[in-house]
């Protein structure tokens, strides 16, 4: 079965994302230029959000939007134990506790039920709720609102997985049910700017402190500080902020990604419909991720859920097994209240879900420029390391 290697996921770069990098660099614009307004504006205009707020990456996105909001020292923030760090970890930069919400083991996503579980865990109360929209999908987040408003607290969506996803209908982003959602462009996600985030919101309070903070705390509106007649030059610091700036190249490659995005989400879909024929054909102890109602997503990863304890291989053979036949795979994710760091700070956490999900979860390859054929080549090389 020998063939090229496919990672769990890659970039899609053609002639025109070169085109627009290239045309950025010949310009007078290398940082905080016109590429930046233009993508702000492109992706507001996509997900159908008032405001867009360019970032350096997911982190700085979401460590921003948790800023913005005043999060702070003797707020607690709640977040599902299924995530990439950063998610927690931004609560912590703004010196915020966490309280770690389980998981639906079939999803991975924090269901209504876990959330009321956290905020009964932390008292009843919380500032900031943060669902994570894993793989692309979301839950309720209707519900996930109402559950968080009662307690005092703002949602405030990770959606670093979740470009081009829709829940009833709306894109992600549109912040219908939320304060703030939060995107990646990292290369491995639906659109790759290299590194790159966003924020939208559609509070111009909010977007306007977003805006401040991710560039050291600057206001230059002459209507907000006291720059006089003719003073073209000045400006005044008036929060701590950070350089969490997108260059105009990060910009352009993303603004160029960005106008494939429907092309993106339609292959996203073909192939992940092609893996689900292929594991439906299969004779294996093996299930693709369950699917959340009300939800189109744009899938970023394509996890499949696995009895490794009847494999008699475990995860780290069946892993190796794929990687000798040219198949990358990867988990997503270790608990994050089982880090070493999470676990000295909280202790140990009792999360079935996340501990179910964890246990069974494989992220198989899937990026746009896969060929056809390639799931059920994925699955064919699975089944051959289940079988032996």
């Amino acid at each position: 079965m020998s063939k090229r290697f496919l990672p769990y996921g890659r970039q899609s770069i053609d002639e025109s994302d070169i085109a627009a990098v290239v045309d950025v660099l010949r310009s007078d614009w290398l940082t905080t230029g016109p590429a930046i307004d233009a993508l702000e504006a492109a992706f507001a205009d996509q997900v159908g959000a008032a405001h867009a707020i360019a970032c350096s990456n997911g982190t700085t996105a979401l460590h921003l939007a948790l800023a913005a909001e005043g999060v702070g020292p003797g707020d607690t923030c709640i977040v599902p134990a299924v995530t990439f760090l950063a998610t927690a970890n931004a609560a912590l930069y703004c010196g915020a506790d966490v309280v770690f919400a389980d998981v639906d083991p079939d999803t991975g996503l924090m269901r209504p039920a876990d959330l009321a579980d956290a905020l009964a865990r932390a008292g009843g109360r919380a500032r900031a709720v943060l669902p994570v929209h894993l793989a692309g999908q979301c839950e309720a987040l209707d519900e996930l609102e109402a559950i968080a408003g009662e307690a005092g607290a703002v949602l405030v969506e990770d959606a670093c997985h979740a470009v081009g996803s829709r829940w009833r209908g709306q894109p992600v982003g549109a912040c219908r049910h939320s304060r703030a959602a939060c995107f990646s462009f990292h290369p491995v996600k639906t659109i790759a700017a290299g590194e790159g985030g966003m924020v939208t919101t559609n509070d111009p309070e909010l977007a306007r402190r977003l805006r401040q903070l991710r560039s050291h705390g600057i206001e230059r509106d002459a209507s907000r500080h006291q720059r006089r007649e003719g003073e073209s030059w000045w400006y005044e610091m008036q929060a701590l902020g950070w350089n969490y700036r997108l260059s105009d190249i990060q910009a352009a490659l993303a603004l160029s990604q960005l106008r494939r995005l429907d092309s993106f989400s339609s292959r996203r879909a073909a192939l992940a419909q092609a893996y689900d024929a292929a594991l439906c054909a299969a004779d294996l102890p093996v299930e693709p991720l369950a699917r959340t109602p009300d939800c189109e997503p744009c899938l970023h990863l394509y996890p499949v859920r696995i009895g490794f304890d009847r494999t008699g291989l475990g995860r780290t053979g069946v892993m190796a097994g794929l990687a000798e036949l040219g198949i990358g795979s990867q988990v997503h994710y270790i608990p994050v209240s089982d880090q070493p760091y999470y676990k000295q700070r909280y202790g140990p956490q009792d999360l079935p879900g996340a501990r179910t999900y964890y246990a069974r979860t494989l992220s198989l390859p899937l990026f746009v420029d896969m060929a056809d054929e390639d799931p059920a080549y994925v699955i064919e090389a699975l089944a051959t390391v289940l079988k032996g």
